[in-house]
């Protein structure tokens, strides 16, 4: 019974669960099993002590109390005896009774003092079945007799004769009041799906100064079980999948409950041209969700992308913020989470190596051992698989009997006659690791010769993580994983992951990496962690569904906040012309993070290096560098207007930084169109330093949006490479190698050309010399290839000398990361 209690209560299906099982059957054990909210019985100790404590709503009283309260009037100062009602239904009673003022007794049939109390109640309650042996006549004349004794849905007791003349028996009654139950119980689960304010327990600070280093903060916090999380923002039971007690991935079946609920207001986080240290756009993100729910009380959700492993033995560290303003447990965050990069590697190279191995094949066998060996005999019998059927409706062959395709047509089926020299689908981990940016394979005997060159690429920078984040569905995925264009064949037509077969094997093992990751800030407000292209070599922005799922959840009046990497010009830029496409989502407010340290860098101060100390410019006040500087902020607003979006800039503050230094900024980025601009302390102080920040966002997301793209996508290839050049980074003109030429035309005659743009490009300046800082002008940007993503949906030139592939520094972070192996707590991320 319980077994089925409890499928019961995980079935979305059902609102209300009623009992009627025999009396022995109603054990504590049993009418615990319900949940609370679908008990219509009121028999769980939940609702039972709801209503002992009084609470003014959210509780299931039982109908068979009920409906002897409907019964009887004028209580005040009446004595009412329980007889023979124990255990929920007397407690209900009881409580029920006294709140209308009555006085109450209770006695079992066989007390020896039951006469005596019949003879003084004025009326008398028989919750079960009266013995034989005991007298109506012990009942005075008058007295009002309320019979619930009976299963009120049994029938041998209906149409008797009531045993007192002014006996009333409840039975039909509770069944409506039953019924009533499960009208409420129906309605409170109708108002759960609808948009309403968080019931959200946020997590208090205290905040220390000096400020400890991210994962001691981090630690010294006690996060909520995730579970308690999902419920306080709206998900149900079912649409979670506990990764132990702090993350949880969220089912795609909440966007079709919600499918009919308002968006909430969408905010993109962009920054000006970063130092190689980073400005903090991750640690505004959450400082400013936090601001917003837990300290002005508005829904809100952050979403971000999950942080490579590479940078985080690198040098540039982990990615969940930092100071009072980060996702915790920082740890989990920063390694592994659940999984979703290994997943994308497992893919990744799964189709790197079915690749090789169909060339290997193709080369050493004839057509009819390929045919053979690709549509075996399983028992008895041969057949085509699904995908091999859809290959063949592509080839135009209509065939599904193996035994009656021609020679020819076998031939078109077995060859795919891959180009070795056009592969472009790379192996992929995800480590920073230089030595594998040129490699050589198949160099074993067992591979008969065929050797080439080729590479590996971070996990990020795989096209497979590109589209987990710009996919829409699963299904979606699917088709879009199928598309990936991984070579040309020798006539120059594209080969597919769908050619070789793999598409359904990649959404297997990527059929758990599309549901997002839910986890929580220090304060406690819920965080979307999903996907994670880097924003120089890729799009840069966390997945169109979390977004998704995250402007359902906060509701018409909340906030979702997302990031995008390293500049405005690089991860913005690409956010709104690639990932809005796919979305359909248009934004209200871009955040524009700026520091005094990277405006001092693009005024002319001395170059900044990771792991080394800041030379005295950027620690000591000197307003002309930070005035020189903001023609990089300048430059960061007007791109972000010409998008038609307001922006709000946000000024991470630094202990260094003088009040002039930020009074002076502020005023410039105002006087440059920024709709505000405010000081920013999130990182020493949490959510409280942010909250003038969430004040301004709250105003700039009030006013009129203008959004539009950049380009038209019917425009040719070369033509929307310019516009960004020429619009975004300010240069004169852009120049194409010959073999970057080469490719656009091959991807515009098969096809592709109405795809948007992802340049790959330096993110540490406007043009594509990293050296050049503030707004370098009357550069030509140089193309130096340019390839396509078709699954992910867009075409990428490499801007210079742009590597997929990150090094070690001398002194990478990992000198300082270790593992206590008493406590197994992990030292040194940040």
């Amino acid at each position: 019974v319980v077994d089925e209690i409890l499928k019961l209560n995980e079935n979305p299906n059902v609102q209300g669960l009623a009992l009627d099982l025999p009396e022995s059957a109603y054990s504590s054990k049993v009418l615990n099993a319900v949940k609370p909210e679908k008990d219509v019985d009121g028999l769980s100790d939940v609702n039972l002590g709801c209503l002992i404590r009084g609470d003014a709503f959210g509780y299931l009283v039982s109908p068979t109390a009920c409906a002897v309260m409907e019964v009887l009037e004028n209580l005040d100062g009446k004595k009412v005896l329980l007889v023979g009602a124990s255990g929920a239904l007397g407690a209900s009673l009881q409580c029920l009774l006294h709140r209308r003022g009555a006085m109450t007794m209770s006695c079992h049939w066989k007390s020896a003092q039951l006469q005596n109390k019949l003879h003084q109640a004025d009326v008398v309650v028989v919750g079960s079945t009266k013995p034989e042996e005991i007298p109506v006549s012990w009942i005075k004349p008058g007295t009002v007799v309320v019979n619930c004794s009976h299963d009120f849905h049994s029938e041998k007791h209906r149409g008797q004769k009531n045993s007192h003349p002014v006996e009333n028996n409840v039975c039909s009654l509770a069944i409506a009041m039953r019924m009533q139950n499960t009208v409420k119980s129906l309605e409170r689960w109708i108002q759960s799906q609808q948009n309403r304010k968080w019931d959200l327990r946020c997590l208090k600070l205290q905040p220390l100064s000096p400020v400890p280093s991210d994962i001691e903060i981090s630690r010294a916090q006690s996060p909520k079980a995730v579970d308690v999380l999902a419920k306080e923002i709206g998900l149900l039971t079912d649409e979670i999948e506990i990764y132990g007690q702090t993350k949880a991935k969220v089912r795609l079946s909440l966007l079709e409950r919600l499918k009919d609920q308002p968006d909430g207001k969408y905010v993109l986080v962009a920054g000006i041209t970063p130092t190689p240290l980073g400005e903090g756009k991750s640690t505004v993100t959450i400082g400013l969700v936090q601001a917003l729910t837990a300290h002005l009380n508005i829904n809100s959700f952050a979403c971000l992308r999950q942080p490579s492993q590479g940078p985080t033995f690198g040098v540039k560290g982990g990615a969940a913020g930092g100071g009072y303003a980060q996702v915790i447990p920082m740890e989990e965050f920063n390694l592994h989470l659940t999984g979703d990069i290994h997943a994308i590697t497992a893919a990744n190279n799964l189709l790197a190596a079915a690749i090789d191995a169909r060339i290997l094949h193709e080369n050493t066998q004839s057509d009819k051992a390929l045919y053979n060996r690709l549509v075996p005999v399983v028992n008895g019998v041969r057949g085509f698989s699904a995908i091999q059927l859809a290959r063949l409706r592509r080839l135009g062959i209509s065939k599904t009997d193996p035994s009656t395709l021609t020679e020819e047509e076998i031939s078109k089926f077995v060859r795919l006659d891959i180009d070795p020299s056009t592969i472009t689908w790379q192996r992929v981990v995800d480590t920073n690791d230089r030595f594998l940016r040129k490699i050589t394979i198949g160099q074993a005997n067992t591979e008969k010769g065929f050797v080439r060159q080729a590479q590996f690429d971070i996990a990020v920078a795989s096209e497979i993580m590109a589209i987990l984040a710009l996919t829409s569905s699963l299904a979606d995925m699917k088709e879009r994983l199928g598309k990936m264009v991984v070579a040309n064949d020798k006539k120059g037509q594209p080969v597919t992951a769908e050619d070789l077969g793999v598409t359904g094997a990649l959404a297997v093992l990527m059929k758990d990496a599309i549901k997002p990751t839910l986890m929580q800030t220090l304060e406690g407000t819920p965080v979307f962690v999903h996907a994670g292209p880097f924003a120089n070599i890729a799009h840069g922005n966390s997945s169109v569904l979390a977004d998704k799922i995250a402007l359902k959840l906060v509701g018409e009046k909340g906030f979702v906040v997302t990031e995008a990497g390293f500049g405005a010009d690089i991860g913005m830029e690409k956010f709104f012309n690639i990932k809005c496409r796919a979305s359909g989502l248009v934004p209200s407010v871009v955040v524009l993070v700026a520091t005094v340290r990277a405006l001092k860098m693009h005024g002319g101060g001395p170059n900044v290096t990771a792991g080394a100390p800041l030379k005295k410019e950027y620690t000591e006040e000197n307003l002309q560098l930070v005035a020189d500087g903001c023609c990089n902020l300048q430059k960061q607003i007007q791109i972000a207007q010409l998008f038609g979006v307001p922006v709000v800039v946000a000024l991470n503050v630094f202990k260094t930084d003088s009040p002039a230094e930020v009074d002076l900024v502020c005023e410039i980025a105002k006087q440059s169109g920024a709709f505000d601009a405010v000081p920013c302390n999130h990182w020493s102080a949490g959510g409280r330093g942010a909250v003038k920040l969430a004040q301004a966002v709250e105003k700039a997301a009030s006013q009129k949006n203008s959004f539009k793209y950049l380009y038209n996508l019917e425009l040719p290839i070369v033509e929307k490479i310019r516009i960004i050049a020429q619009k975004v980074y300010g240069a004169q003109d852009i120049e194409l190698s010959p073999a970057a030429q080469a490719q656009v035309d091959r991807y515009s005659r098969q096809g592709f050309g109405n795809l948007p743009i992802c340049m790959a490009k330096t993110h540490l300046s406007l043009s594509h010399q990293p050296e050049r800082k503030g707004v370098p002008t009357g550069f030509i940007l140089p193309i130096s290839d340019v390839r396509a993503s078709i699954g992910a949906g867009f075409i990428y030139p490499l801007v210079g000398t742009m590597s997929t592939m990150p090094g070690l520094p001398t002194r990478p972070c990992f000198y300082d990361i270790d593992l206590d192996a008493a406590t197994e707590q992990v030292k040194g991320l940040f």
